[in-house]
């Protein structure tokens, strides 16, 4: 007969499994649903009751899009936009906190503390300004809005994060650079960067992901159609007008614009296994 601790620490850990199980297909059924509307006809997505899955699975949705010539621009803008935002900002953030860890230079923890200042500020309340600068300058219709802004490490939060992690290494690696003749890039190039994949590839996701997925801006400052994102031209699918909306091609456009995200997270999430898996050996 088994003992009662033993049916209880049996018990415990069904519940705590099934739990798991009823979370992760909460979590599931949004990417269920979407997968399942894109292969619906029009009559089964606009249906009045609930059609879990299509009785025929349809794929005109996805053969529509990848014919059509605007949405391989979208496709081609977005790409654009998120590389050369997201590459310029890891640039510029790195650079960031390697000045604040690893360098000493007067004034340092007060610059600091004003740039953390700045996460209480909500991202609405410097549209205006921002807006008024932009179009001042000649920007508004372009890409520069979304792009340049990356190259100055305007990401408070992901500095901090960097210098936190930066701080936790060992100074004797940049103190046998500089004896050995090396400058500041140099060590931030050839040492630090190497030593922070791990949390670099971690803020090259959430980069991404928001970058990717942005909506606001883009619509801000990207006036003209042929500028126009995957975001953007998901919204204007719907039309508040129409009794029967396409939800077969807007949910096929949701899935088509995951994909990237997915790839991207499956390619930094196993670096970053690597990493870590190389840092503790070479611990």
């Amino acid at each position: 007969m088994p003992s009662r601790f033993v049916v209880r620490r049996g018990i415990y850990r069904l519940l705590i499994y099934l739990l798991l199980i009823a979370g992760g297909l909460f979590t599931l059924f949004p990417l269920f649903w979407m997968v399942s509307t894109s292969l619906k006809t029009m009559e089964e997505a606009n249906a009045p009751r609930v059609v879990w899955w299509p009785a025929r699975p349809q794929l005109e949705a996805y053969a529509r899009l990848l014919t059509d010539p605007d949405w391989l621009v979208y496709f081609g803008n977005s790409v654009f936009v998120t590389l050369l935002a997201v590459g310029g900002t890891v640039i510029s953030i790195s650079l960031a906190a390697y000045a604040f860890s690893r360098i000493e230079w007067p004034g340092r923890d007060v610059v600091f503390f004003l740039m953390l200042s700045t996460l209480m500020l909500p991202m609405q309340t410097t549209l205006v300004p921002q807006y008024v600068l932009f179009s001042r300058i000649g920007w508004v219709g372009t890409f520069n809005p979304i792009t340049i802004p990356g190259f100055f490490a305007g990401s408070a939060l992901y500095i901090f994060l960097l210098r936190q992690f930066m701080m936790s290494l060992p100074r004797e690696l940049d103190e046998a650079a500089l004896i050995d003749g090396a400058n500041h890039l140099q060590i931030w190039w050839h040492i630090l960067l190497p030593a922070c994949r791990p949390i670099l590839a971690t803020v090259t996701i959430f980069l991404f992901v928001a970058h990717w997925n942005s909506l606001q801006l883009p619509v801000i400052y990207l006036t003209r159609r042929s500028l126009h994102t995957l975001p953007i031209a998901i919204a204007a699918m719907r039309n508040p007008q129409m009794v029967e909306q396409p939800w077969p091609t807007i949910m096929a456009a949701s899935v088509l614009t995951l994909l990237p995200l997915v790839a991207a997270f499956l390619a930094a999430q196993r670096q970053v296994f690597e990493s870590v898996i190389l840092s503790g050996v070479k611990g």
